[in-house]
């Protein structure tokens, strides 16, 4: 992996993946968001890198799909630092992005099958948190058992892309 532009994509993923899940798991508010602030940025510049890296490569649907994902995560970062209540609209927003960028990355294909099942599966789980808060539900980013359970789904999804990165 001698390609810059994939080292800082594969850091970027990681952190997020990482301070996502600490995040997730915290008690304290400071440190969640402080950790999915981290999580965010991380993720930002990892998926904005990796969308100029398939349109370079001519596949446009990766190349949306890192895009839309950049942008899901930027809406989410707005929320970071209030309230876990006061967060749900964007991260209602960020979900619903999300689970389209994951559909957009894991229809073609581009990756490993098993890395495309997870980030269908993560879509899928996405969408259905996304509808039920659009719906008028009160669910929070820590809800459980969504989207608790739907983030070591992305988690996995990011290893897949860091691995496939790592092969490269």
């Amino acid at each position: 992996m001698k390609n810059p532009v994939n080292v800082v994509a594969v850091i970027g993923l990681a952190l997020g993946g990482v301070f996502g899940m600490v995040g997730t798991v915290v008690t304290e508010p400071n440190l969640r968001a402080a950790s999915w602030g981290i999580d965010a940025v991380g993720l930002v510049v990892a998926t904005a890198l990796l969308a100029l890296r398939f349109f370079r490569e001519g596949n446009d649907f990766l190349a949306a799909g890192f895009l839309v994902f950049a942008i899901g995560e930027g809406v989410m970062l707005s929320g970071t630092a209030a309230t876990l209540a006061g967060s749900v609209p964007a991260f209602a927003a960020g979900t619903a992005l999300w689970s389209a960028a994951l559909l957009l990355t894991s229809v073609p294909k581009g990756f490993a099958g098993w890395v495309r099942l997870a980030g269908i599966v993560g879509s899928i789980l996405f969408a259905i948190t996304a509808a039920r808060i659009f719906w008028g539900e009160q669910v929070l980013p820590t809800s459980a058992p969504l989207p608790f359970y739907a983030y070591p789904v992305l988690v996995l999804t990011f290893a897949g892309w860091i691995w496939t990165l790592l092969k490269a």
